[in-house]
């Protein structure tokens, strides 16, 4: 087609189109997604929280939290979940439109004489707001589940809602009956409701296959619909549903298998002699780990756990035997102590067991040698000897501790096994020094050290000296009274973060760290540590208080504010 004039009238290109302002009213849109009739706006605005709900989603300045808008279609059943909503940003101006409308004169036809008859309309358009925010239900509705009315666990929810305290109280727990499957009959008429006709349509193969007149996939003509309504058994798991099933707004693949480790194990009822059929994790956690006591237990474990010693054959005996021989020489171990002593091969197959050091050793839970391994049998508690073994500990600030990436870890084991393989004998035992302390080489940035594995000649004249020893072992100094036990780490704390400044600490400033210990006098001394001092029972080798000492700390704290009380009075 040739394009030809335009029948339109021609605008001067010095006209402009008149500027309208926009209206100051703002406007809110919530898109239901339902129909919603003039009369049913206040159950829709209930279905989505209420009024409140909505102007605390809609008000400027909300938390993400607080523009979730909910919608629950049925409000009363708290079973039901609801449909997850976003407010979302929107800068659409709001237009009301009118239309006249008359009658056009009718038209007759003159070939066949009727007529045709119409209306014509005017359009008038105003903009009348702005509106900035909009509610839209885009994610995927979570998966519903309606548990029993009448059960006892769904009678209480509905209680708790309704603040009756009666029905509460009352409420006790039913027992357990087994019954996981009932029979039912199946809906007999078009006339039952539709939820009860779902059980009609399941594959038969999915069913329980015990039940054969249900089952069967094809049932004979001749037999009745009551036999077949009465064979009709569905679940009684009472599985409540859980606040929410599944977070995901995209539907993925399930592929459901079962759990291999399960296995049947057959249950025997002791009064009725009924015998039950249930699932069985083999694979399940053991709970093997070392016996773990207190400072305060009087007694140290003489054997290892039942649960680890009925697995003693399934461990490499080589690796036990050479434990066995580690702990004779030496008592009291760190892991990186005894790993140092260990070939790597080795290391990996005592981390990976966590079996092999519970029938060794145990640990203390708190005290001078917390977190320690510790030679099933003895007692460092009873001999003085035990003072050499206690571990003294310094947090470094300035290097947190932070858990590695798995790209991270998975590198680092992937040039570990590297260098195994290439080196001419992978299970050669090469001792590291990592856990020693010699005050001039720095192999590690947190201060973590047992006092025998120190051997910086000053501090191993003082850790020798036998004349600063208890005659009873203390749950915080251990054997070493207060004061030597100060001194040590005054010196141990200066030498170890000097290193980390990148020089070692020269004598001087030993002696003038020794000198200022000395100085202090012991009520100084107990004031500033009291400062420091965490109330409760917790590790008191880190600086935990005794219980005598927080109530008397707690007492005179009281004392101190009434005495200020009355003083402002």
């Amino acid at each position: 087609m040739e394009a030809g004039p335009s029948s339109l009238p021609t605008v001067a290109a010095n006209n402009q189109a008149q500027s309208h302002p926009l209206p100051q009213t703002h406007f809110y849109s919530v898109e239901y997604p339902g129909y919603v009739q003039l009369a049913s706006v206040p159950q829709a605005i209930h279905n989505l929280g209420g009024p409140s709900s909505l102007e605390t989603a809609f008000k400027r300045g909300a938390s993400k939290s607080e523009t979730l808008v909910e919608l629950r279609f049925q409000p009363d059943d708290p079973f039901v979940h609801p449909v997850p909503g976003e407010v979302v940003a929107n800068n659409s101006v709001v237009m009301k439109v009118t239309r006249r409308r008359r009658r056009k004169k009718t038209v007759e036809n003159a070939s066949d004489g009727s007529g045709e008859s119409g209306y014509i309309g005017e359009f008038k358009a105003e903009a009348v707001g702005v509106l900035h925010k909009t509610v839209r239900f885009r994610s995927m509705v979570d998966f519903q589940y309606r548990p029993e009315a009448d059960d006892p666990i769904s009678r209480l929810r509905s209680a708790m809602d309704r603040m009756d305290v009666q029905a509460i109280t009352s409420y006790r727990i039913p027992p357990e009956k087994e019954d996981y499957s009932i029979t039912t009959s199946a809906p007999s008429s078009n006339t039952e409701p539709a939820a009860a006709s779902i059980a009609m349509n399941i594959d038969p193969q999915l069913m329980d296959q015990s039940n054969n007149s249900c089952n069967s996939p094809l049932q004979s003509a001749g037999q009745s619909q009551t036999q077949a309504e009465a064979q009709v058994s569905r679940s009684n798991l009472r599985l409540f549903p859980p606040p929410i099933f599944s977070r995901q707004s995209i539907a993925q693949s399930y592929n459901f298998k079962g759990n291999p480790a399960s296995i049947v194990s057959t249950v025997v009822n002791e009064e009725t002699g009924e015998e039950r059929k249930r699932l069985i994790n083999r694979m399940r956690w053991k709970g093997y780990g070392p016996a773990t006591i207190t400072f305060s237990d009087t007694n140290t474990p003489d054997k290892p756990p039942v649960n680890v010693e009925a697995v003693r054959e399934q461990v490499d005996q080589k690796i036990l035997k050479k434990l066995e021989e580690l702990f004779v020489q030496r008592p009291v171990w760190t892991r990186a102590s005894l790993f140092n002593h260990v070939s790597a091969t080795v290391a990996k197959e005592i981390h990976n067991s966590k079996v092999i050091l519970p029938l060794v050793c145990y640990v203390f839970h708190d005290g001078p040698w917390r977190d320690t391994l510790v030679k099933i049998g003895y007692d460092p508690r009873k001999s003085p000897d035990g003072r050499f073994y206690q571990r003294l500990y310094f947090r470094n600030a300035n290097h947190p501790i932070n858990r590695p990436s798995v790209a991270t870890r998975r590198q680092e084991r992937a040039a570990a096994a590297a260098a195994t393989a290439n080196s001419a004998d992978p299970d050669k035992e090469e001792i590291k020094t990592s856990h020693v302390f010699d005050g001039v080489n720095l192999t590690k940035e947190t201060a973590a050290f047992q006092l025998c594995d120190i051997t910086d000649p000053m501090l191993k004249e003082m850790i020798e000296n036998p004349d600063d020893i208890r005659e009873v072992c203390d749950e915080r100094d251990g054997w070493y009274s207060t004061h030597a036990l100060e001194r040590i780490k005054a010196v141990l704390r200066l030498k170890f973060f000097s290193l980390l400044d990148g020089r070692p600490a020269t004598e001087e400033e030993c002696q003038a760290v020794l000198e200022q210990a000395e100085s202090e006098s012991s009520k100084a001394v107990a004031s500033s540590r009291n400062a420091k001092l965490r109330l409760g029972k917790h590790n008191m080798a880190k600086g935990a208080m005794r219980p005598e000492e927080a109530a008397a700390f707690r007492l005179r704290a009281q004392i101190d504010r009434d005495k200020n009380a009355t003083t402002q009075k």
